[in-house]
């Protein structure tokens, strides 16, 4: 497994932080052609492209592989369910060489069609798909989040805390799974009882919207949380986490902590203000890189596994929320940070990828 990825060593947490001849097809928006003989396309999932998540992080990776490259590169875009095997067959027709799937949701048309095409090289976020051309993009995010769970525990006035899922599955249950471990981190270092709602590690039961695209269920979710007590919220839904950073914003004093991408940068201006952090994956790079295999030939089917220690997750800086964050907390965290590396501190989930 690579870990080369041009990115700032996560252990450095201060700035916790990381950044970071087509077929037609729907909503297929282009990159500028180079001119060069490799072309590379990446198929979303259904959430669409601008979902302030990983189809929005993959493809500013791919856009950024092409400038880095000088190659073509090209997005297709799922409006729905029925668009996605039609778009992997559309991104293989366009003979590249280079095809990104992203989500679960493309699993079983990305493996139908690499074992169709055994000459185009695929990959897929957050998603283990096997195949001889298959890389998966994957990463143990439990490792972040826990961190999260320390900090949001830390920041709360309440002693509540909480979090929800847009679906039950191993990449959202991951984030919760380190989450909570990270809340019962903190009540252990510092005898406290922050209660955190919304999942039971043990049960693996727990708050799940059922989609990924419907913001109003996102404030529905936050809202009941925060009658509840919870001060600190941790989205990890996608699109509908935009509906828990509207609730924390009508309600005030309640803080939201954003997944996948830095949602300082990607959300609305007006959510800045109750932005305590992001856990950051840093598909970008991921996919630089391994675009770069697939035009050098050194292309494998090895798992890529972000983590804390090759930088491929992290937390974000705590921006306009800095000064809720005590210097004696951020070096706690600096320093369970050093030691989720060193391997002192153990973060576990039954969704950790390998």
């Amino acid at each position: 497994m690579s870990t080369s990825l041009p990115v700032r060593s996560a252990a450095v947490f201060a700035a916790v932080l990381l950044l970071a001849g087509c077929a037609a097809a729907p909503e297929e928006t282009a990159a500028e052609d180079s001119g060069s003989d490799f072309c590379a396309r990446m198929v979303t999932n259904s959430g669409g492209l601008e979902d302030r998540s990983f189809n929005q992080s993959s493809w500013e990776g791919l856009q950024a592989a092409a400038d880095e490259y000088s190659i073509d590169a090209d997005v297709l875009v799922s409006g729905a369910e029925t668009d996605l095997a039609p778009n992997v067959e559309a991104a293989v027709a366009t003979g590249c060489g280079f095809v990104l799937t992203v989500g679960y949701e493309l699993a079983t048309a990305t493996q139908e069609q690499a074992e169709a095409n055994p000459d185009i090289d695929f990959a897929i976020v957050d998603e283990i798909v096997e195949g001889d051309n298959v890389k998966p993009i994957v990463f143990n995010t439990a490792e972040a989040a826990y961190l999260a769970g320390y900090l949001a525990a830390g920041v709360s006035t309440t002693g509540v805390v909480g979090t929800f899922g847009g679906g039950k599955q191993p990449p959202v249950t991951l984030f919760m799974d380190g989450f909570v471990d990270g809340v019962a981190a903190y009540n252990a270092a510092h005898g406290t009882a922050v209660t955190a709602l919304g999942w039971d590690k043990a049960t693996q039961e727990g708050l799940f919207t059922g989609d990924f695209e419907d913001v109003n269920k996102g404030k529905t979710y936050a809202a009941n949380l925060i009658d509840q007590g919870a001060d600190v919220i941790l989205p990890v839904a996608g699109q509908v986490g935009e509906g828990a950073a509207a609730a924390a914003v009508d309600t005030g004093d309640v803080s939201i902590i954003w997944v996948d991408n830095d949602g300082y940068d990607t959300l609305p201006a007006e959510y800045r203000p109750i932005l305590l952090t992001s856990v950051l994956k840093n598909t970008g790079n991921a996919v630089v890189e391994i675009v770069g295999s697939s035009i050098d030939d050194s292309f494998d089917n090895s798992a890529f596994v972000g983590t804390l220690e090759n930088g491929g997750v992290g937390l974000a800086p705590f921006h306009d929320m800095a000064a809720s964050v005590s210097e004696e907390l951020a070096a706690e965290i600096e320093q369970l940070t050093a030691d989720i590396i060193a391997g002192t501190v153990e973060v576990t989930s039954p969704s950790i990828p390998e």
